[in-house]
């Protein structure tokens, strides 16, 4: 028997107003990898649960925290498999610093994306952070902070990139992952081993940095429970606002970019306003959501590989 999948989106008045997101966009899929029940999903604003999370934070969600990666170096090259991430942090930052709470394992922290890999959680910069494992050949580094529920901070100066190589490392490609669940690290501030992760094997894509440059952030892992009541759809954009008019950067032309999403292979529309969307409706099981960086003229804009990205997570009870 196949399974039906029937996904409409709905665009909620908070958050998403003027997105130009597709209200009517409703559409049917026969996907025998997804849940057997038929889902609506509705994308929807932040929900109660973070406006009182964010005020309870007081103003550091005001804040504009700028990252400096101090190594690797831009271009350097790297003899051995293990690569050590070291950042600087100021900026605006009106109390916010990354630090992982002893009782609850969450904290504000920053988002270290190898090549296109899925981010890893770095919580305290008073350490390097290792990225283990690392193939040889070209990679790139992408950096920027997060709030405890994975909420990046969008300001000037928040993201930043490296680009290196890897060479003579003798990493091992088969070796597995040390993190097994999505939000907290196996060895973050635990003893003195630094906080760090296998990576997959990969390379980097060549990235032109005055281009429009998409990066993925979430869904990932597992969301259990009341946390997969509504599953937070954020990311990256560098050189474009998103606006309709675009974004004149780097002495480039203006880019009227938009993001295209689909989840489990059903499109659900685009939309033109950079801030996060909430997904809920989600079938417990595993799903699949893909985000692009669209031109006006509907097609993937290329720069390294980066502006479409596809990941799974899973819906659990």
């Amino acid at each position: 028997m196949k399974k039906l999948i029937s996904i409409a989106v709905i665009s909620a008045a908070v958050g998403l107003a003027g997105c130009g997101q597709n209200a009517s966009n409703t559409a049917a899929v026969n996907n025998s990898n997804a849940p057997q029940k038929t889902q609506a999903v509705t994308a929807m604003g932040r929900p109660k649960k973070i406006t009182d999370m964010m005020q309870a934070r007081g103003e550091q969600d005001a804040a504009a925290p700028v990252l400096k990666i101090v190594e690797p170096k831009e271009n350097a090259v790297i003899s051995g498999s293990t690569v050590k991430l070291k950042l600087e942090i100021s900026g605006d930052l009106k109390g916010y610093m990354p630090g992982m709470d002893a009782a609850t394992h969450t904290g504000n922290h920053i988002h270290v994306i190898l090549d296109n890999q899925p981010y890893e959680a770095y919580y305290n910069l008073d350490q390097d952070f290792e990225l283990r494992n690392v193939s040889d050949g070209p990679h790139t580094i992408r950096v920027f902070p997060s709030r405890p529920w994975h909420e990046s901070y969008k300001n000037e100066g928040a993201f930043q990139m490296v680009n290196f190589t890897v060479k003579n490392g003798g990493a091992d490609a088969t070796k597995p992952a040390t993190t097994a669940n999505g939000n907290t690290m196996s060895n973050a501030n635990t003893g003195p081993t630094p906080e760090g992760k296998d990576m997959k094997e990969s390379t980097g894509g060549k990235v032109d940095l005055k281009r429009p440059l998409l990066t993925y952030s979430r869904p990932k892992g597992d969301y259990k429970g009341a946390d997969a009541e509504n599953i937070m759809v954020d990311f990256w954009v560098l050189n474009t606002d998103l606006s309709p008019n675009g974004q004149k950067t780097g002495g480039q032309p203006p880019c009227p970019c938009k993001i295209r999403y689909a989840v489990d292979g059903v499109d659900m529309g685009t939309f033109n306003q950079w801030a996060p969307l909430w997904l809920n409706g989600l079938s417990v099981g595993t799903h699949k959501i893909k985000l692009e960086l669209i031109g006006h003229d509907g097609s993937v804009i290329d720069n390294g590989g980066y502006n479409s990205t596809e990941r799974e997570f899973t819906v659990s009870q």
